[in-house]
C-alpha cells in the first residue's frame, strides 16, 4: 500500500460515515422509553406536572394541558396571556385536529395608527404590542373537547407553583436583564423585580436563582377559573360546559374586566368586546404525503404550510443519494426552503378574514414541480421571489401588481420621519430567529397524541392590572405595508400571520411522529430537517434531535424590523472543510456555530412494538418523563 493510498484512508471513512450517520451516532441525552405514556417539554418541573396528570388517570389531551399550564407559570418564554397552536391525533376518530388559539389585533389597531406613532411595524414589547389572550381560551376548549378530567385537576400543579415555587436561574437572570423594561410597568415591576428599591441599593431586582417566586394576582385569577367550573358543576353542568363556564369568566367577566383596565391604564387598544368576540377554533389542518407518510401541519395563520410545501419540492429530490449535510444536500435544502418561504413572506394570513389566501395551489403538487424547475443547481439564488399558485387552483391572482414590486429585502416603509422606528429593539435579528417558545408533547397507551407550540407573553411581559396575566407580543408580526404581504397587513380583529408550528406524522393511518420546536423563523427549518434525519437516514426520534442542522437567514423575519439577508447560511461548527467552501463556490456566506436549532421535542412510535420513543434535544432545559 503506497502512502498516498494510506493517507486517502481518513477521508474515505469519513465521506462514508457522514453518509449514514444514524449508524454510529451517540447522543448526549439517551431516548426515553414509554409503554403507557410520554410527557415532554421545555421545564423540568412542567413535565413533572404532566407526569403527575397521567399517573392520576389522564389522558395525553389532560396531560398536555397540564404542561402547558406549568410553562406559562413559569415564563418559559411564554405567559399566560399568549397564544397556543396544538395538533391532536383522536384515536376514536383516527382524525388528526388542528387547535387554533392565536389571538386577534384590538380595536383601532389599523397600520394608519402605527404609522401615525412613526413605526414601520407595530411595536416588540409593550401594551401596543398584545393581541388578544389564546392560551387560557386553547386550554379550556382542548380539555373541554378532547380531555377527560375538570379543569381544577389539570391547573392544580400550575395554582401550586403560582403561589411559589423555587424559580430556575435562566429565568431569574432574564429577568433581571430585562430589569429596565419591566420597571416601567408597575404590574411588571411588582412580580418580576421583588427587589427592586427606589435608592438603587439593592443587589438585584429580580429574585435570586432558587428563590421561592410567588405570584399571588395569577394565582388568583387561576383560582377564579376553577371556582366557576366548581359552581356551574354545583348547578348540574356537564364536565365540558363547567369548563367552558371558567372560559366566560375569563373573557367576558371579572378577569376580562380586569386586563382591560390594566392595559387601557398604560396606553393600550383591548376592549371587552375584542376579549368577547374572539373566540378559539377547531380546524382541519393542512397535510401532504411524503414518501407514504402524511405530514400534518396547522395552516397559514403560522408558517406551517412551509414545511409541507419544501417536502413537495424535496420529493423530486434523492437526499439519501446526496448524503446527509454534503454541500449538494445542504443546497437542496436550501433552495427548498427559500422558496416556500418566499411564498410565505407574500401569502400567508388570517384564514378567517379577506381576502383568501391560495393554500390549495401553495400545496399543489404541480405548483412544487414548477417551483423545483426554478432552482439553479449550481449556486444559490439571493433573489428568490414568491410565485404564482393562483393558476395551480384555477384562479387569478389578485395581487399581480404588487408581486411585481416585491424584493427579498423589505422596503423602506412610510410612517411619518420616512421609516423612523421609535420603539426600542428587544433583540437582534439573531436573537429573534431562535427566540420564541417552548413546545410540548404528549402521548398515551390509548392512543392520543398531542404536539403543541404554544408562545407569546415572554420576559420582558406587560402584566395587565392585578390579574396577573402576561400579555402577548405577537402584534410584531404583523405587516404595516402591503407590498410585503398583503394577507398580512394589521387590522383590529385580524390574527397576525405567526411561526409557531407543531408538527406531526402518521403511517399507514397511525402515529409514527409528534413533533416541535423553540424558535422563530427557524422553527419549519429544523422540524423539516428532523423529519428527514428520521425518515431519510434512518435515525430515531433522539439522534435527530440532537443532528446538525443549517439555517436559511434569507426570509424575511417575522419579528422586529423584518430583516431578510439573502445567501446568509448557518452550518454546525463539525461541519467538514470541504463542505463549507463548496458552499462558498456556490455563493453562500457560510457561517459556523455550535447550536444550529432550538430545542426540539419529539415522540417516534414503534409501530412493530407497540411503544414510544421520545426525545428533547440535548441543550436548553426540554426535559421528558415516560412510563
Amino acid at each position: 500500500m503506497t502512502p498516498r493510498s494510506r493517507s486517502a484512508i481518513p477521508m474515505l471513512l469519513t465521506l462514508a460515515l457522514s453518509a449514514v450517520p444514524a449508524l454510529a451516532q451517540r447522543t448526549v441525552k439517551p431516548v426515553l422509553h414509554g409503554q403507557r405514556w410520554v410527557a415532554i417539554t421545555g421545564k423540568p418541573l412542567a413535565a413533572t406536572a404532566g407526569a403527575m396528570t397521567f399517573t392520576r388517570g389522564g389522558n395525553a389531551v389532560d396531560a398536555a394541558c397540564a404542561m402547558l399550564a406549568a410553562t406559562s407559570t413559569m415564563w418559559d418564554t411564554l405567559g399566560w396571556g399568549g397564544e397556543t397552536q396544538a395538533l391532536i391525533y383522536n384515536p376514536e376518530t383516527g382524525e388528526v385536529k388542528g387547535i387554533n388559539a392565536l389571538g386577534v389585533a384590538p380595536t383601532g389597531a389599523t397600520a394608519e395608527f402605527f404609522r401615525s406613532r412613526g413605526m414601520r411595524y407595530p411595536p416588540e414589547f409593550g401594551p401596543l404590542a398584545a393581541v388578544t389572550p389564546g392560551t387560557p381560551g386553547g386550554l379550556m376548549v382542548m380539555l373541554a373537547e378532547f380531555g377527560t378530567m375538570s379543569l381544577a385537576d389539570v391547573l392544580a400543579p400550575a395554582i401550586e407553583m403560582a403561589r411559589g415555587y423555587p424559580i430556575e436561574g435562566s429565568q431569574a437572570d432574564n429577568m433581571e436583564r430585562r430589569e429596565e423594561i419591566l420597571a416601567q410597568w408597575p404590574s411588571s415591576r411588582r412580580v418580576f423585580l421583588p427587589h427592586l428599591r427606589e435608592d438603587d441599593s439593592q443587589e438585584r431586582a429580580a429574585p435570586y436563582p432558587g428563590e421561592i417566586f410567588r405570584q399571588p394576582e395569577l394565582a388568583a385569577t387561576l383560582e377564579k377559573l376553577v371556582e366557576a367550573e366548581r359552581k356551574a358543576l354545583a348547578s348540574g353542568a356537564t364536565r365540558a360546559d363547567a369548563i367552558l363556564a371558567a372560559y366566560d369568566r375569563f373573557y367576558r367577566g371579572d378577569i376580562a374586566a380586569e386586563i382591560v383596565r390594566g392595559i387601557q391604564e398604560e396606553g393600550g387598544l383591548m376592549t371587552l368586546a375584542d376579549l368577547d368576540n374572539w373566540q378559539v377554533h377547531i380546524e382541519q389542518p393542512v397535510t401532504t404525503r411524503y414518501k407514504g407518510i402524511d405530514v400534518y401541519k396547522l395552516t397559514h395563520w403560522v408558517q406551517g404550510p412551509v414545511m409541507l410545501q419544501a417536502l413537495n419540492i424535496l420529493e423530486q429530490v434523492d437526499l439519501a443519494a446526496a448524503g446527509y449535510n454534503s454541500a449538494s444536500y445542504i443546497h437542496a435544502l436550501y433552495q427548498a426552503m427559500n422558496l416556500s418561504f418566499a411564498d410565505r413572506d407574500f401569502y400567508y394570513g388570517d384564514p378567517y378574514v379577506p381576502p383568501v389566501e391560495p393554500i390549495d395551489g401553495l400545496l399543489s403538487q404541480e405548483y412544487a414541480r414548477h417551483r423545483f424547475e426554478q432552482i439553479d443547481w449550481q449556486r444559490n439564488n439571493p433573489d428568490t421571489r414568491p410565485g404564482d399558485p393562483y393558476p395551480f387552483q384555477g384562479g387569478v391572482n389578485p395581487f399581480l401588481e404588487l408581486l411585481e414590486q416585491w424584493t427579498p429585502i423589505p422596503p423602506a416603509g412610510d410612517a411619518e420621519g420616512e421609516g423612523s422606528w421609535q420603539q426600542s429593539r428587544l433583540m437582534t435579528d439573531d436573537e429573534a430567529f431562535h427566540a420564541g417558545t417552548t413546545s410540548i408533547q404528549a402521548a398515551d397507551a390509548d392512543g392520543w397524541v398531542v404536539s403543541i407550540t404554544p408562545s407569546g407573553g415572554w420576559i420582558p411581559a406587560f402584566i395587565a392590572g392585578d390579574s396577573g396575566i402576561g400579555l402577548s407580543q405577537r402584534m410584531q408580526s404583523f405587516v404595516l405595508d402591503e407590498r410585503l404581504n398583503p394577507y398580512n397587513v394589521v387590522a383590529p380583529g385580524k390574527r397576525p400571520r405567526a411561526t409557531l408550528t407543531p408538527g406531526m406524522a402518521l403511517k399507514d393511518g397511525k402515529p409514527y411522529l409528534s413533533f416541535a420546536v423553540q424558535g422563530g423563523d427557524s422553527q419549519d427549518q429544523n422540524l423539516l430537517q428532523f423529519f428527514l434525519n428520521v425518515v431519510e437516514f434512518g435515525m430515531n426520534a433522539q439522534q435527530a434531535a440532537e443532528a446538525a442542522n443549517v439555517n436559511s437567514y434569507q426570509m424575511q423575519s417575522s419579528f422586529g424590523a423584518h430583516n431578510a439577508e439573502p445567501g446568509r447560511l448557518v452550518v454546525r461548527d463539525d461541519t467538514p472543510p470541504w463542505v463549507l467552501a463548496e458552499l462558498r463556490k456556490m455563493g453562500y456566506s457560510v457561517e459556523t456555530r455550535a447550536r444550529t436549532s432550538g430545542p426540539i421535542t419529539a415522540i417516534e412510535f414503534d409501530l412493530e412494538h407497540g411503544s414510544m420513543w421520545g426525545a428533547a434535544s440535548d441543550f436548553g432545559e426540554d426535559y421528558g418523563i415516560a412510563w
